[in-house]
């Protein structure tokens, strides 16, 4: 049986999708429509056809978790110095210019000058910024469901302190894996509400320390159960939207315009399960939308290609796309091998 390289596959497809959705960002449908006509933009343009902050900060989660698990075992303390290093290199790298979020931006200025990062982190933010980046730590192979929810909030946490940001981060970087593993996409809205209440007061301190301490909040239960409750309300959204399924539609109606974490995990979710088995126009859909384009065809194209594997999408593209040898080199590290 050939592989499906599914690692490759996301990598490449949250990269298409992150391009398709940059020119769409802050235009309303109709300026979209008038643009690009009904489907919204449906071609890579360019050569190389450019991405944005969101692959560009995934690209800096993934090589520091290639950098981690040459040097097991992977724990908080060998991963959180190799992000750090990675996000200040993004920070400081002259190819930032695609309008970067202002919450990582100011983040990565206090890591850069070397605040402890929780400090450095903005602790009311739950801005899409912490989930947008996170399907490397889905993806990479071998680590306990304890470490990928611990390292996946932790990313999110560098920059976006607010516990809906780490719940959100954690149940895009699951449905991640359980794609890449070959679960039915019609299961995954189900997997997702069943790890929302399995893991409602699961606070993970290894990984957090100390971030839950806030003026009015009991303890670290309290503080995390709020994330998940959150994320569970957005959940409700997504099944009914895909109860009266439309993929005429603009899905930010539906699930959030996806400027915060959770309705950027689900409005992602929604327009990959409208296409289940057809990624382009899953990304086509989320980069057609109201919101915050760019990391919605991102998260799709992220679920599309850990489900359908590279060979789903266009050849092509491939050799377009900006930053095609590190996608590349990640997707070639974690896929199975034939």
């Amino acid at each position: 049986m050939i592989a499906k390289k599914r690692a490759s596959g996301a990598m490449f497809g949250l990269a298409y999708g992150d391009a398709l959705g940059a020119p769409t960002e802050f235009l309303t449908m109709k300026q979209i429509h008038r643009r690009f006509g009904e489907d919204g933009p449906t071609q890579l343009n360019g050569s190389p056809a450019l991405v944005t902050d969101d692959t560009q900060m995934t690209i800096a989660v993934a090589l520091g978790l290639l950098d981690a698990l040459e040097n097991p075992p992977f724990t908080s303390d060998l991963i959180t110095p190799m992000w750090v290093r990675r996000f200040v290199d993004w920070l400081n790298d002259p190819e930032n210019n695609r309008a970067p979020g202002h919450t990582c931006v100011r983040a990565c200025r206090g890591l850069a000058a070397g605040r402890p990062w929780p400090r450095a982190t903005e602790p009311e933010s739950k801005g899409c910024g912490a989930n947008m980046r996170v399907a490397p730590v889905g993806l990479a192979p071998g680590l306990s469901d304890e470490q990928r929810a611990g390292a996946s909030q932790l990313q999110a946490a560098l920059t976006h302190g607010h516990p809906t940001g780490l719940a959100a981060s954690e149940l895009t970087a699951f449905a991640v894996r359980w794609l890449a593993d070959g679960m039915d996409p019609a299961d995954l809205p189900a997997a997702l509400r069943d790890r929302c209440h399995t893991q409602r007061t699961a606070y993970h301190e290894r990984w957090l320390g100390d971030l839950w301490r806030r003026p009015g909040v009991d303890g670290p239960a309290e503080f995390i159960a709020r994330g998940w409750d959150e994320c569970l309300a957005v959940l409700d959204l997504l099944d009914a939207a895909l109860a009266r399924p439309d993929g005429t539609a603009d899905p930010c109606e539906a699930t959030g315009a996806g400027w915060i974490a959770e309705e950027a995990l689900a409005t992602g979710l929604l327009c990959f399960l409208l296409f289940p088995a057809d990624p382009v126009k899953a990304i086509w859909r989320g980069a057609a939308s109201s919101g915050d384009s760019d990391s919605i065809a991102c998260l799709a194209g992220a679920f599309a290609g850990a489900s359908l594997g590279m060979d789903a999408w266009p050849a092509e593209w491939a050799t377009r796309i900006e930053y095609a040898g590190p996608l590349a080199r990640i997707g070639a590290a974690w896929d199975p091998v034939a």
